[in-house]
């Protein structure tokens, strides 16, 4: 039943988030702004939001006390390093996470996600012994679903890599990313993300893994179009021909 409501929150809540968001920028990162109410550093605020997802599902799958096989088990480990980076890593490295602000209510709103998107994944997990049913088309599509996370997850930490890399030890201001990806998208970090959780949808083949999927983009497209926005409107070298997320799509 909890599961049910989870999914529901999950599936409604992605076109109204991805409405709002093209017209209001969430109030973090470049786009962070006062009016917003109590505000904890970015570093501090990243660790909170993203801890249930790391937490959640691990523990739904356990004290469920139900036996996993193997590409199961596979797939939860990928989900864990990816959180163990946003959670633990990610924040650590950012330059300027000490002094940028990240407010609370946004922190809220990822920290209750998180938790829904975490029980949901967590209990189709428990309850799926095998993500296959052994013959060659299942096996095929989770294959290609795990390829893809995996991809999507090193597409994801090149950029942020890239990102940090742009600025020296103690400057926190904004340059152009140029080379590889960034010759075809603003932001290959929330293509790389977007690319993960496809992956997980289909290697999953489930409604949690298509609603987390469905959330990513509705959060993702119109933040990534946004930065692009910023981004023209900030440096006017910026290269005009670069598509927001989707290289030569939009």
């Amino acid at each position: 039943m909890l599961q049910t409501i989870a999914l529901l929150v999950i599936f409604i809540s992605a076109p109204v988030v991805a409405t709002l968001l093209f017209f209001i920028s969430a109030p973090y990162g470049r786009h962070f702004r006062d009016g917003w109410g109590p505000s904890l550093t970015a570093r501090a605020g990243w660790m909170v939001m993203e801890a249930p997802a790391l937490l959640v599902i691990g523990l739904t799958v356990l004290a469920s006390g139900q036996k996993v096989g193997p590409l199961t088990l596979l797939l939860l480990a990928l989900w864990e390093v990816h959180y163990l980076y946003r959670t633990c890593l990610f924040p650590v490295l950012m330059r300027g996470g000490a002094s940028r602000r990240f407010p609370l209510l946004l922190v809220a709103f990822a920290f209750i996600f998180n938790s829904l998107n975490g029980y949901a994944n967590g209990t189709f997990l428990a309850a799926t012994p095998s993500l296959t049913d052994g013959g060659f088309i299942s096996g095929l599509r989770v294959c290609i679903g795990i390829a893809l996370f995996a991809a999507g997850f090193a597409t994801h930490v090149w950029a942020d890599r890239d990102l940090r890399h742009l600025r020296a030890p103690g400057e926190v201001g904004y340059k152009i990313p140029r080379g590889g990806l960034w010759e075809y998208v603003s932001n290959p970090n929330y293509f790389g993300e977007i690319t993960q959780w496809c992956g997980w949808a289909l290697a999953t083949w489930s409604l949690p893994g298509l609603a987390f999927a469905v959330f990513t983009m509705a959060n993702l497209v119109p933040r990534a179009w946004a930065n692009r926005r910023w981004y023209e409107a900030t440096f006017n070298d910026y290269p005009r021909e670069r598509k927001s997320v989707i290289p030569f799509v939009f």
